[in-house]
């Protein structure tokens, strides 16, 4: 519990008289002797020292970051600065409006990353949502309604099913108790709960004495005295667990802030070097300063942020129709450089409904084929169909109907179970083979029951035959060596438990069924279900793997995508749905939480390496095994549904929440919310996310070389461009404007660019291991396409702006702005053509256009239609005209310079040929994202 001016250390946990033996392993006497507590409760007086000594129950958590230091964080980043600087270089320039709408790019970019981290800070907050407003408290030996906040330790509380439990209690009696754990442990049915003391080195999901604050009571009663409140409870563990997770950075935020920080560079030396040569070539400081801000507002990539922003919402978009809710944008590229998926099992990998799938009776061997609780199934007696059930599979199936508390419904074509899971999926078994349930329990009325009871594992009912009511028979249902001893000395016991035994390793859960004649009985007293009982057989049960969840994890092995699951259940029920995914390897064995606590780390990193299934995980086994995989410098996905798998929902590059299934705070702490809960939709959105990196790196390899090809076009002006003297006046010749330069940049290069986020996926872009995390978007494809196509276009612009210009009378024309401005026009005409026909080339990054096809994406021919219509506006509306200082060009010129703009596509195409020939040869191709060496499944 954390310490404060409201917070104390609670007895029995930390200090003040700590047991050496945990609250789960004492009795009940010694734990109200421990909190110096009664049956009867505290007094009002001693609950208010200990409310003042140990503060209110609830979860405290520290205060977070301001919204100003949200805000600043956001603003902090190399890019964002050079964006910034841009604005200001452009007011500076005179153009007001140039300048807004640079910063109106800033305010977009910042505005969207405040959201995400002000969302994300409320993940702890949702912790408190999980404990009830009010609870009943035994006071001064009287039962009392008190908030819930308002508990101490020592304080005696009272549940029944429907009621969640407000704190950390130790039982002190119930009856019929069951919880609903997932949350915090995973387990995916209830857990039975009891008052008797268990092992002191039992896990969470074990710890059968204890109920913790926040889950949930599905059935029965208890008394409890309460052992731990707020910030010591399981729940203020995690809380606290949740707040020392690190939020990383995603692949893409750390590669665009390298990126940022080597365009301010080179921005810096450039403009330096050219400030150098333009007083050197004798032009004056203030001219010198004015082509060297030029230079800043071209070669920065003012529209690249809006880019990258409006492409990964394009992939939110996508990934949405496919049932994947991103919270925040990175994610979306994040998902294409996943390398290890770490899934639970409940509801994710299996379908959260307990399925019969195996039937044994004396006679022999049977299997119920179908799954969930929709009652479509076959009957298979030794691998041969049964049309109907003989007769002692009939006995076994009818027990199982009669003896159960749950009921079935149909309800809009979709079945549902009302009741415990296990009952549910016996109902479901008669079902299927033409019993109907409704109808048997019409025809044998039960007479008399005793209900199951954790402390005694069994359920028994007293029913008669409706026909004539003269025959009277108990059934008895539970854990297979309860039944076998109520059962007759004949029964091959020896038989039986090796049976259990094999669907155990099958990762079932195996009850038995017994029947035995009463006649004359009224009622079920106990000593009536001791003995002379006639085993009926067993019924073996398993929550099953998705079907599609199996073809994911093949997905997942050929991507290069290694899959573990860590999971709240038993080891031999991990195992046993790994197997059947194809996560785990027969013969290898799992881990469990009570191994790993024993792991130092660099043992633990090993382990992590080398099994995929962990069971009877806690939280903070979770949390490690997340951060050790990220030592190894993968870039984990998490998936989640529960408050136990906040922390490292949290941890992970990726966190996956379970959109139906997933608590408030598991949600909140994710980045990725599944609508489905279904783990095949993960890898359908980690095809997504490659697909999305992809068309980014066609975004940088369309863009960059428009903005290294202005850089040119300034530095080849200034450079080697004559300084024209007429009438006395110093005019330096400049091929474009700074208002032209962010016409291409903020509104050309931005409507042809957006058009490449709409591409298909490359093919076999599930066939390729992931790209490796520190693997640079400026790769050595990037750079070189960028070299080629600036240096093309540059010269196409600075030959025909030469052309044009000295046409219109050269030194002469430098002082009539009606002739510059035509050969800037012509400049600038050239640079959109190249950009127009080098869109074409970016639609694929290693094949051809048959490959994509032509008309796969017809939002490029939006883009270009667009542009067009803009760039006529730019050369012939009069408004266009003055803010750009364009002229209108005649037919002629425009030939010109579309054909110079042309040139591209065969030079590109010769590049591309030459190097799809090397990749044939050497089998790796340098366009595609440099991935790691594929892992093993």
């Amino acid at each position: 519990m954390q310490q404060g001016p409201h917070t104390r250390k609670q007895p029995g946990i930390q200090g003040d008289g700590a047991p050496s033996v945990p609250w789960h392993a004492l009795p009940p006497e010694a734990v109200l002797e421990r909190l110096s507590s009664t049956a009867e409760g505290l007094t009002e007086e001693a609950a208010r020292e200990r409310l003042a000594h140990f503060g209110p129950n609830e979860v405290k958590r520290e205060r977070g970051d301001s919204a100003w230091k949200l805000l600043w964080r956001q603003i902090n980043s190399p890019l964002i600065w050079v964006l910034i600087a841009s604005a200001v270089l452009a007011i500076l320039l005179g153009k007001v409006t140039d300048g807004l709408v640079v910063a109106a790019v800033v305010v977009l970019n910042t505005l969207i990353g405040f959201v995400q981290e002000y969302r994300a800070g409320k993940a702890i907050q949702a912790l408190g949502h999980m404990v009830p407003e009010s609870t009943t408290v035994v006071r001064d030996g009287r039962p009392v309604d008190l908030p819930a906040s308002k508990l101490v330790p020592g304080d005696v509380v009272r549940l029944a099913s429907g009621d969640r439990v407000p704190a950390d209690l130790r039982l002190l009696h119930s009856r019929n108790l069951q919880v609903e754990e997932a949350a915090l442990t995973g387990e995916s049915v209830p857990s039975s709960k009891h008052s008797a003391a268990v092992a002191g080195d039992a896990e969470l999901g074990d710890r059968a004495s204890l109920a913790f604050g926040g889950t949930l009571v599905t059935s029965g009663t208890t008394t409890a005295v309460v052992v731990a409140t707020g910030s010591a409870t399981e729940l203020g563990r995690i809380s606290h667990m949740l707040e020392q997770a690190a939020d990383l950075t995603t692949p893409l935020t750390q590669e665009l802030a390298r990126l940022g920080r080597l365009i301010t560079l080179g921005i810096v030396v450039l403009s330096a070097v050219l400030l150098v040569v333009g007083l050197g070539r004798g032009y004056t400081f203030s001219d010198a300063v004015l082509v060297s801000i030029t230079l800043a507002v071209a070669a920065i990539p003012e529209g690249l942020p809006a880019i990258v922003t409006i492409a990964l919402a394009i992939g939110v978009q996508r990934m949405a129709t496919r049932r994947a809710v991103i919270r925040k944008l990175p994610a979306v590229e994040t998902l294409g450089s996943t390398t290890v998926i770490c899934t639970d099992k409940t509801g994710t990998l299996t379908r959260n409904e307990m399925t019969v799938r195996a039937l044994w009776t004396p006679r022999g061997h049977h299997e119920l084929t179908g799954v969930g609780y929709a009652p479509a199934g076959q009957l298979l007696s030794e691998g041969q169909l049964q049309d109907t059930p003989p007769d002692d599979v009939r006995a076994l199936l009818v027990a199982g109907v009669l003896c159960n508390e749950a009921s079935l419904q149909s309800q809009e074509g979709r079945w549902r179970m009302t009741g415990d899971p296990t009952e549910g999926a016996l109902l479901v078994a008669a079902e299927k083979v033409g019993l109907g349930v409704s109808d048997l329990r019409a025809r044998h009325p039960r007479l008399d029951a005793i209900p199951f009871e954790s402390e005694q594992q069994f359920m028994a009912t007293l029913h008669e035959d409706g026909v004539d009511g003269r025959e009277l028979f108990i059934f008895l249902k539970g854990a297979p060596e309860v039944v076998l001893r109520r059962c007759a000395p004949e029964t091959d016991a020896d038989g039986v438990l090796a049976e259990v035994e094999r669907m155990a390793r099958q990762g079932m859960r195996v009850l038995a069924v017994a029947r035995k004649d009463a006649p004359g009985a009224t009622s079920l007293p106990l000593r009536d279900v001791e003995d002379g009982f006639r085993l009926l057989g067993l019924q073996g049960m398993i929550d099953p793997p998705r079907e599609e969840a199996v073809e994911a994890v093949k997905g997942c092995h050929t991507a290069g995508i290694r899959v573990k699951m860590m999971t709240g259940d038993h080891l031999a029920t991990a195992e046993a749905i790994g197997i059947q995914l194809g996560i785990h390897t027969p013969g290898r064995s799992g881990l469990t939480g009570a191994r790993l606590s024993e792991l130092d780390d660099a043992a633990l990193t090993q382990a992590v390496m080398d099994t995929n299934v962990f069971a009877r995980v806690a939280p903070e086994h979770k949390l490690r095994l997340v951060r050790a995989l990220q030592a190894k410098g993968h870039v984990v996905a998490m998936t989640g549904d529960g408050v136990n798998d906040a922390p490292a929902l949290k941890q992970a590059n990726i966190g996956v929440a379970m959109g139906i299934t997933g608590t408030a705070v598991s949600r909140e702490a994710a980045d990725l919310v599944l609508t489905d809960d279904n783990f095949a939709t993960i890898v359908s959105a980690v095809e997504e996310g490659r697909r999305v990196y992809d068309n980014l790196i066609k975004s940088l390899a369309f863009v960059l070389p428009t903005n290294l090809g202005l850089a040119l076009i300034l530095l080849m002006g200034v450079a080697f461009f004559p300084i024209q003297q007429a009438a006395g006046v110093h005019v330096p010749l400049m091929a474009m404007r700074p208002t032209q330069l962010l016409w291409i940049n903020l509104v050309a290069t931005v409507t042809l660019a957006l058009p490449l986020a709409f591409e298909a996926r490359e093919r076999h872009v599930m066939c390729r291991p992931p790209r490796a995390p520190d693997a640079p978007v400026l790769n050595h494809f990037v750079v070189m396409r960028t070299g080629l196509v600036a240096l093309l276009m540059a010269a196409g612009a600075i030959g025909l702006f030469l052309w044009e210009f000295s046409r219109q009378g050269g030194a002469q024309a430098a002082l009539d702005p009606r002739p510059l401005a035509e050969a800037q026009t012509m400049a600038v005409n050239t640079v959109i053509s190249f950009q127009i026909f080098y869109l074409w080339l970016c639609r694929t990054l290693s094949g051809s256009m048959r490959e994509v096809g032509r008309f796969s994406n017809r939002t490029v021919f939006v883009g270009i239609a667009t542009l067009v219509l803009l760039q006529a506006a730019f050369m012939y509306v009069p408004f266009f005209q003055r803010l750009f200082g364009t002229a209108p060009l005649s037919l002629g010129a425009i030939a010109r310079s579309v054909l110079a703009g042309a040139v591209v596509l065969p030079v590109v195409g010769l590049e591309k040929w030459l190097r799809s020939r090397s990749a044939r040869r050497t089998g790796r191709d340098d366009s595609l994202p440099r991935g790691r060496a594929r892992l093993p499944a």
